[in-house]
């Protein structure tokens, strides 16, 4: 407990937590388009269940940091290009979410909604569904998120409570995004199209090259205003 009264111990666990909120973002948007698939009664569920498994997973995953770190090792070598474990999942998660993405924004734009009427069956496979791409995705995020950890702190405990106030934060949030999300189609596609650049760049860095995330939450921020400007124009009109 000692490191706790040391005054960098607060500063590297204060970056660490605003960065694992701002990685968060990205899972907030994907929780809020799943759980609005999902029938009403069961949306908080796939919200909540969905995150507490996350939370779950990631802090056993940063108790196997040493595995973690592990998995950036080349494994398959094509053509003098060296892909890893590591290399390997944020390509496959970059690709779901592309096709995930645009799946869900050809849906909407031909018209193609879901049934609101389905059988008993079907709606539970649909949170099952929904539980599991909340999770799958989240293991995907959760490996960019521990090693952004690792080049912060040493400490496993710092990371730990880190994961924890990220997730605290994103069940608070997930609701109220969500609700706005899918409250607004404009906002819909918009979310959607972040999404997509978010498996860009998943594919791109798991090709060994770096993009800063900031430019492309920056980008979402800006087309987000100009759409909050857009909607108080025609609230207006």
């Amino acid at each position: 407990m000692e490191i706790f009264l040391l005054p960098d111990t607060w500063v590297a666990l204060l970056t660490l937590t605003f960065l694992e909120i701002v990685l968060g973002i990205d899972n907030i948007i994907f929780i809020s388009l799943v759980a609005g698939k999902v029938p009403e009664e069961n949306q908080k569920r796939a919200r909540l269940g969905g995150l507490s498994l996350a939370l779950i997973m990631r802090v056993l995953l940063l108790l196997s940091i040493t595995w973690i770190i592990g998995l950036k090792e080349p494994i398959v070598t094509i053509f003098d290009f060296e892909l890893s474990w590591r290399d390997i999942i944020l390509i496959a998660g970059g690709i779901f979410l592309l096709v995930k993405s645009t799946l869900e924004i050809h849906h909407k734009v031909e018209g193609q909604e879901d049934k609101p009427e389905q059988g008993k069956k079907s709606k539970t496979m649909s949170f099952t569904s929904a539980i599991i791409q909340i999770v799958l995705l989240d293991l995907v995020f959760s490996f960019d998120s521990i090693l952004t950890a690792v080049g912060l702190t040493d400490e496993i405990i710092l990371m730990i409570i880190a994961v924890v106030v990220a997730i605290i934060v994103m069940m608070v949030f997930a609701k109220p995004v969500g609700e706005f999300v899918n409250k607004h189609p404009t906002i819909q596609i918009l979310a959607l199209s972040f999404l997509i650049l978010i498996g860009v760049m998943l594919i791109v860095e798991g090709a060994h090259y770096h993009v800063p995330k900031g430019y492309i939450y920056f980008a979402v921020f800006f087309s987000l205003a100009i759409e909050m400007l857009n909607m108080r124009y025609r609230k207006k009109n």
